[in-house]
């Protein structure tokens, strides 16, 4: 059975974690390494996870030496996987029950070694776990087939429920950046020649936060994909507009779902 590497960051996140983590332990395959960087948290957060280790040893908290952002957490956390395959999860976040093995038979019938789901969407003050939810008609599809080019015009992929191959792609660690670390991860893998192919079942939950409306936050992430395009992959002004109106666009139609 594959070992499961699951990357979770954390940040004063203690009202929300509990549900995140229990969503990687009652995993339908249990063999998993949840993989917890703790950035500085000043809520409870660490003495909370360090309760989860000490009852369910997959469970690997470990404290970030300073603050580094999300970014920095996740590739700490990374750095330490010793899976088959690396999965992302957010502190806010959940995974339904069948996740990990539904992905995993999915990713390997298909040779794919970036794989990534359907999912649905939550409202922030959602208080049960994942196995109580109560799938919902606020479904993000997942794209069955996704290449570099497709990608530059969309993030496709919703980072709770990406997952990569390591015995195809290597360790492969995010650009440290302050924001979109996930897209430019995305982007790395495919500009090598790797395509990332959808499952269209919705496996994981989103937590769409209060403070997630069109102009604090959709808006918010321009100058982050500006940077990416120009910056990190090189687009001509032309390419890279182009990429940035089909980012906005997604933001904003994912927010009215």
């Amino acid at each position: 059975m594959p070992l499961v590497s699951v990357v979770m960051p954390v940040y004063n996140s203690v009202t929300t974690l509990g549900a995140a983590v229990r969503s990687v332990l009652t995993q339908t395959h249990s063999e998993v390494e949840l993989l917890v960087t703790d950035d500085q948290s000043s809520d409870g957060s660490m003495d909370l996870l360090m309760d989860f280790a000490r009852q369910d040893e997959r469970v690997l908290p470990k404290r970030a030496p300073e603050r580094g952002g999300a970014g920095r957490a996740r590739n700490l956390a990374i750095e330490r996987a010793r899976g088959d395959y690396v999965a992302f999860l957010d502190s806010d976040d959940m995974w339904l029950p069948e996740k990990t093995e539904r992905q995993i038979a999915f990713a390997q019938a298909g040779s794919a070694p970036l794989t990534f789901t359907s999912y649905f969407k939550m409202d922030a003050d959602y208080e049960g776990d994942s196995t109580d939810f109560v799938p919902n008609g606020r479904i993000i599809r997942a794209r069955e087939h996704v290449d570099y080019r497709a990608m530059l015009v969309r993030d496709h992929i919703g980072a709770l429920t990406a997952m990569y191959d390591r015995n195809v792609l290597g360790t492969r660690l995010m650009p440290e950046m302050r924001k979109r670390q996930d897209y430019a991860l995305w982007l790395s893998i495919m500009r090598d020649g790797a395509d990332a192919r959808g499952l269209t079942e919705p496996l994981a939950v989103y937590r769409a936060h209060q403070a997630e409306s069109l102009s604090s936050n959709k808006l918010s992430l321009v100058p982050y994909n500006w940077d990416l395009y120009r910056q990190h992959e090189g687009l001509s002004v032309p390419r890279a507009t182009r990429a940035l109106a089909g980012a906005v666009w997604q933001s904003l139609r994912n927010s009215r779902i």
